[in-house]
């Protein structure tokens, strides 16, 4: 049964910081590209990021890039997104995708207050 819980979520001021998590089971985590996603309320799910199985290289969305970082672990069969200089526009619920599978988690909340 394929799982993703995604994690870290919460309410932090503009300027600040947060670490996402995303635990996976029942699929091969290092065999495809994760990626990470968010939904702001009234809008469409958007792509944020993605890493290749490996990690060795990632690609982000312009509106994200320069701060936010998307890493692996494959040991742990987890992949993070490290947001930094957070603003408010970058609220929303925040999900992880594996390439492989076509399947969600059911997201952690993430709301910038200014």
């Amino acid at each position: 049964q394929v799982r993703l819980v995604e994690s870290g979520g919460g309410l932090v001021q503009a300027g600040g910081s947060l670490r996402l998590s995303c635990a996976t089971s029942g699929v091969i985590f290092s065999g495809y590209t994760m990626g990470w996603y968010r939904q702001a309320p009234g809008k469409q799910r958007e792509w944020v990021a993605t890493i290749t199985s490996s990690g060795s290289s990632t690609s982000y969305a312009d509106s994200v890039k320069g701060r936010f970082t998307i890493s692996r672990d494959n040991a742990k069969n987890t992949v993070y997104l490290s947001m930094n200089a957070l603003k408010s526009e970058d609220t929303a619920v925040y999900y992880c995708k594996s390439g492989g599978y076509n399947y969600w988690g059911q997201g952690t909340q993430v709301t910038v207050s200014s």
